[in-house]
């Protein structure tokens, strides 16, 4: 009998409560989901930023481009200036 009586507290978690168990195996699922939705939007928030800053990045590489061509422009009409005064 004596036998039965500690497999039978060991097996029911050393005399916890099953239904105190189940509560905090649920509070703690609970915690993990609510961590999981907040990284989600983490993500989602990271992903709009990047998305942003490419659009920036791609703008500001045009407008390098735009002003480099203008710079030759006008380094060419320089020069060519410089050639007809000699």
């Amino acid at each position: 009998m004596g036998g039965y009586l500690i497999a039978y507290w060991q097996f029911t978690g050393g005399g916890e409560n099953i239904g105190e168990k189940l509560k905090l195996a649920t509070l703690e699922n609970q915690t993990m989901q609510t961590k999981i939705v907040l990284v989600e939007r983490q993500i989602q928030i990271e992903k709009a930023a990047q998305s942003t800053l490419e659009k920036q990045l791609n703008i500001v590489q045009d407008e390098n481009i735009h002003v480099k061509e203008d710079l030759l422009f006008y380094k060419n009409i320089v020069n060519q200036k410089r050639l007809l005064n000699r």
